[in-house]
């Protein structure tokens, strides 16, 4: 049996008169209208009241990744629980954010100036956390004596200001009081006490960050973690499984079967309104009748898509024949609840009354099924598409700083590796700079602390060299077996030897630090890294919540390379050495 399509073979590629609305005469008109079907009965009528009852309940508990639920604050946006990380007070050994260290201790410094008879205890509280003085003799201090400026900043306040995040930390995280080691008596020791509380409350109230562990995961190079709600009083969990920072909407969410969080609140009682259906109009809308004259702002007929244009050819279907076949209902809800319509009643102007059903209704694995700003179920079991729509708690704008660090994942080719390039590192002092400054600064000042020895005579016309030097902002990254696996590889953090005295070099950014100092290796999924490159950054948020509150926040985002990269490692090489 042979099939054949029947198509139809239009007498001209140009389209512009059919769509002109030419002026001749009523005859004319009428037969056009009758051409468009305009006469053309049908017993569906307008609708003219819809009734319609909505489901909502706001998130009221949080889970960071795979960690322990958490009840989801109310006073702040979702970017800043979300995203929030612990500030980086040290790398390893090396204390830094200093510029936070002297915040802290001017504060307290001020808390102690009004109070009678604690005026007295400054210079005590400068003598028992001071800022220690490094030592530009001492390989140990290079990151904090290698750079002029961070040299004579730390010179400055060295034995004259107070490191305050050392007092804040032995409240906070050692349980420790305000008065501990302080010689006063039993009134003043009470006042330093509840002093030392205030301090801890104004510098969380000050950044948020997060109580346990963060919601960035370092292997995946994304945020993941998971809110719940219960707007029809059953519990349901959205969770961002690939958010990678910047504005956070409802479509970074998805429907999490798997367990729930529990403690959520009960939802408010639905809310049951009665509405006018209005048209949808836009600008340049062709009007539904002859009759009229439109404005011409838009002139559909000048646009000529190809015939592998599908999203103009859809655009262009939906302008010219089915623009005038759709309605608005006012609906106002209130900001981050998830909602979930139980039901919608539209009576026409026949008087007849019908039951809407959502059109994206059907099983969730339905290919064939669309719909827009509804959420996806994980995973592939066949279940019900859930026509819930997420109202995100977040805001429409996010003030970000400048980078602090700035971190670029490359692949090299020639090398056969992947590179992570510190782009920006931070400084001591909490600024930034550009990382092959700052690494060349400590190269410089190692090799005065330890002069290389003046190179032999060559003895040969040429000489062998194992291995060729990359800078020591290029992080190297590894292909190793992934466990039970005998072909999939992910990529590992490497180190590369110093040319000073061959000790592994250590990465000058906390996004690649990830594991470091508890001597545990790091691994990133190999997949993370597309041929075009990944891009890291670590940057300071700041935006204000609906209450005034301002939220200030550390996060980590990350964004699209700029393609591949060499870093001119070769290996076994042979040297001129008449030259």
């Amino acid at each position: 049996m042979t099939f054949r399509a029947v198509q139809g073979r239009p007498r001209t590629t140009s389209f512009d008169r059919a769509l002109r609305a030419e002026v001749r005469d009523p005859l004319w008109l009428l037969t056009r209208q009758w051409q468009l079907g305009e006469f053309r009965g049908t017993d569906g009528g307008s609708p003219v009241t819809a009734t319609y009852s909505v489901a909502t309940s706001g998130p009221s508990r949080f889970r960071p990744g795979s960690g322990a639920a958490q009840a989801l604050p109310a006073d702040r946006p979702l970017e800043a629980v979300a995203e929030r990380r612990a500030l980086p007070f040290a790398f390893g050994p090396d204390p830094g954010s200093f510029d936070l260290r002297l915040a802290i201790g001017r504060r307290w410094l001020k808390f102690l100036g009004p109070q009678m008879g604690l005026k007295q205890l400054r210079k005590t509280y400068i003598d028992k956390y001071p800022i220690a003085l490094p030592d530009p003799g001492a390989d140990a201090d290079t990151s904090r004596t290698a750079d002029p400026e961070v040299w004579s900043t730390l010179q400055a306040v060295a034995g004259r200001r107070m490191d305050g995040y050392a007092l804040y930390r032995h409240i906070k995280v050692e349980n420790g009081k305000a008065s501990d080691g302080i010689s006063a008596s039993g009134p003043a020791r009470q006042q330093l006490d509840a002093l030392g509380v205030r301090l801890v409350a104004w510098f969380d109230d000050l950044f948020d960050q997060p109580s346990g562990n963060g919601t960035w995961d370092a292997t995946r190079l994304e945020h993941r973690f998971s809110v719940a709600a219960a707007p029809a009083g059953t519990e349901k969990v959205l969770t961002a499984q690939e958010y990678p920072g910047g504005h956070l909407d409802w479509h970074a969410f998805s429907i999490d079967p798997g367990a729930p969080l529990g403690g959520t609140t009960p939802p408010p009682p639905p809310i049951n309104r009665t509405v006018f259906p209005a048209p949808v109009r836009y600008s340049g809308m062709p009007l539904s009748r002859w009759w009229a004259i439109e404005d011409g702002r838009t002139n559909f007929a000048g646009v000529q898509p190809d015939s592998t244009d599908l999203a103009r050819l859809v655009f262009l279907e939906f302008a010219l024949v089915y623009s005038n076949d759709w309605y608005q209902l006012p609906c106002d809800l209130p900001a981050g609840v998830l909602a979930s319509i139980r039901g919608l009643a539209v009576t026409d102007v026949f008087g007849q009354r019908q039951w809407i059903s959502p059109a994206g209704a059907g099983q969730d694995e339905d290919w064939q099924r669309w719909s827009m700003f509804t959420l996806d179920t994980i995973g592939t079991a066949d279940v019900a598409a859930d026509m819930s729509m997420f109202l995100s708690p977040t805001v429409l704008k996010v003030a970000d700083g400048a980078p602090l660090e700035e971190v670029a994942l490359i692949r090299d080719e020639n090398a056969n590796m992947v590179w992570g390039v510190e782009k920006t590192v931070p400084l001591p002092t909490g600024e930034s700079r550009r990382g092959s400054e700052v690494v060349a600064q400590i190269l410089a000042h190692r090799q005065r602390l330890a002069p290389a020895p003046a190179p032999d005579a060559p003895r040969a016309p040429i000489a062998y060299r194992a291995m060729s030097v990359v800078p020591e902002n290029w992080v190297p990254f590894v292909a190793v077996h992934v466990p039970s696996s005998e072909r999939a590889i992910r990529l590992q953090r490497a180190a590369m030897p110093s040319v000073i005295d061959g000790r592994p070099v250590r990465p000058h950014t906390s996004l690649l630090r990830e594991g470091i100092d508890a001597g545990n290796p790091y691994f990133i999924n190999e997949e993370e890294v597309t041929p075009t490159g990944t891009t890291l950054t670590l940057a300071y948020n700041r935006t204000r919540w609906s209450n005034g509150r301002v939220s200030v926040w550390l996060s980590a985002q990350r964004g699209l390379g700029r393609g591949e990269g060499s870093s001119g490692l070769v290996f076994d090489t042979l040297i001129d050495t008449a030259r």
